[in-house]
């Protein structure tokens, strides 16, 4: 799938292991607690959907990784390029992954998001997310504390 975003053209194309390089570059200048190596690594290995936003000049633009369940989809990452953000990717890559889960038979689409990610959860209810709950203590936080998380859905 091919779309143009701010007249920039992009496509998808799965991750694999030898990306896992380039998206670790990303997930640690993205966040203060990323995604461990292995943690991408167990997601391939699991078989779960993980597609990778490249710009027309092959530049990693973001990623999501996605948990296909019985008749849902679950969010695990999602994360767009610290320097590309703010353009419009992220919601490209929101559309792509629910019309993958449709496409899935997956009649909602799940994920959580620090309470503190008011950006992100923004762009998640522009997008048709709902707030449904909290999880205390989800993240991590720093100095052993944790952070909770906003339980969001979209019914497909």
């Amino acid at each position: 799938m091919n779309a143009v975003v701010d007249s920039e053209e992009a496509g998808f194309a799965p991750m694999t292991a030898a990306d896992l390089p380039e998206v670790m570059a990303i997930e640690r200048a993205a966040y203060a607690h990323p995604w461990s190596e292995g943690n991408f690594a167990d997601s391939l290995r699991a078989g779960y959907q993980m597609q990778l936003l490249r710009g027309s000049v092959g530049e990693l633009l973001g990623y999501f990784v996605a948990m296909r369940g019985v008749d849902e989809v679950h969010l695990l990452n999602i994360t767009v390029a610290p320097a590309r953000q703010g353009r419009g990717w992220g919601r490209l890559m929101l559309e792509a992954l629910a019309l993958w889960s449709r496409g899935q038979g997956a009649q909602w689409l799940w994920l959580e998001v620090r309470v503190s990610n008011v950006r992100a959860q923004k762009v998640y209810l522009d997008h048709g997310f709902r707030r449904v709950g909290e999880r205390r203590g989800y993240y991590p936080a720093g100095a052993g504390c944790r952070e909770d998380a906003m339980v969001m859905s979209l019914k497909l």
